[in-house]
């Protein structure tokens, strides 16, 4: 196939781009490096079947010659960038989403975007299935990215029913891994480069929130076999271990022999953060025959690795 990556050079377009390339597959990956960097493809430069464009997709997208899949990835991801980044944010959902749709309309392709659990808000049901419809709080300052990312599955469903596009919806849950940013502001390279410089973890509330961490292998995994399929509704990828965030600090502290321990604040919480955050995935499991098969610290200690080289 030759597959188009938006988000190409962030950390999961990046790593798409390396399992269709090796797959055996030609890429065209574009990103306008808001908060994605080259760094994450440059191992790429040189490869015949692949090719980088720096594009907003927020603008008409032109590419020429055939485009078989279009895949979505373009976003401010991360609290910090989104809250950084609050219109752009916006505009990549719902222009960037719009342009997507259209290109893979001209091309005749496959059409999958990024969603995320996200648009499941702070959930009142736990685990959160597919079928839950949210409770997000539109105007609050992390609506910009759960409002985007609602809007960006509304007009993906509704480019399938009304121009019958080959359309896929993949909701991504908490996925970590080498080439996050170290200050993107997510727990997982909060925790890790704090634990890494030697200081307390920094708690936010009490840490009784909950998350459910999947290595990106795992993840990546489950998109491709989305797309090969032929089911068009949206499916959590995400692992349902769910642990608390006191609990993942301890074992972030303990994997990286930090004795800093941990130091608890409410200052700088970002308000209607989740409180609970795990998927049923019975659906992936069901129609894709997805497990994620890294476990919890086995891809920890990968990216503690990846995390000592660039603190």
């Amino acid at each position: 196939m030759r597959v188009l990556i938006t988000g190409a050079a962030g950390f999961l377009g990046s790593h798409l781009c390396d399992r269709f390339l090796n797959d055996g597959h030609e890429v065209i990956a574009l990103d306008n490096l808001i908060t994605g960097n080259t760094r994450n493809i440059a191992h790429l430069a040189g490869n015949p079947r692949f090719m980088f464009l720096k594009h907003d997709v927020t603008n008409y997208i032109y590419v020429n010659g055939p485009v078989d899949a279009v895949l979505h990835f373009a976003s401010p991801a991360s609290p910090i960038d989104y809250l950084k980044y609050p219109i752009q944010t916006l505009k990549v959902g719902s222009l960037g989403t719009h342009n997507t749709l259209g290109l893979a309309m001209g091309k005749g392709a496959k059409y999958l975007l990024a969603s995320t659990s996200e648009v499941y808000g702070d959930p009142q049901v736990h685990p959160q299935h597919e079928t839950y419809v949210g409770n997000v709080d539109t105007i609050g300052p992390r609506g910009v990215y759960d409002e985007a990312k609602r809007f960006a599955e509304a007009i993906t469903m509704a480019y399938h029913r009304f121009h019958e596009l080959d359309t896929r919806i993949v909701r991504i849950f908490n996925t970590y891994g080498p080439r996050m940013r170290l200050d993107d502001g997510r727990v997982v390279p909060n925790f890790i480069g704090q634990a890494l410089r030697g200081e307390p973890l920094t708690v936010y509330g009490d840490g009784s929130q909950t998350r459910s961490f999947q290595y990106y292998t795992d993840l990546v995994e489950g998109i491709c076999r989305l797309l090969a399929s032929d089911f068009v509704e949206p499916v959590n990828i995400g692992t349902q271990e769910e642990m608390t965030i006191l609990d993942f600090a301890h074992l972030v502290n303990q994997l990286t022999r930090n004795p800093a321990g941990i130091v608890y604040r409410e200052e700088n919480r970002i308000p209607g953060d989740p409180q609970t955050r795990r998927p049923d995935s019975t659906r992936a499991k069901t129609i894709l025959d997805w497990e994620p098969k890294v476990g919890l610290e086995e891809g920890l200690e990968k990216t503690i690795a990846y995390f000592r080289e660039v603190v």
